[in-house]
């Protein structure tokens, strides 16, 4: 079976944050980013970065974890430059991710 493996950007509502991370499952990833929320256990649930803004799909995990580390490695300008290229307004994706938004309980119990 073959998995795809993504790396991604997600903000705050304000967009004044930015996290990058990896995951082989998108939509799981997010919800649980949104579940977080509040909580300081976590980057991006300390910061509330459940917002998808970017992401790319990769073949490998290799290559996925290679593009993470390259992201975060660059300047907040940059990121926002890459964001821009495909999501000019920062429109959060979630709902085209997972198909609506916020996810419903079943979903998010999951």
């Amino acid at each position: 079976m073959k998995r795809d493996y993504y790396t991604y950007i997600t903000t705050n509502p304000n967009r004044t944050v930015l996290y990058t991370g990896v995951t082989n499952n998108i939509q799981e990833r997010i919800v649980e980013h949104y579940l977080q929320r509040g909580k300081n256990k976590t980057f991006a649930g300390t910061y509330y970065c459940y917002g998808l803004v970017w992401y790319e799909t990769f073949p490998t995990v290799d290559e996925a974890i290679q593009a993470e580390k390259y992201i975060k490695g660059k300047t907040r300008k940059w990121k926002e430059e890459l964001i821009a290229k495909t999501n000019p307004t920062w429109k959060f994706l979630n709902e085209e991710v997972l198909g609506e938004w916020p996810p419903n309980k079943t979903k998010a119990s999951q």
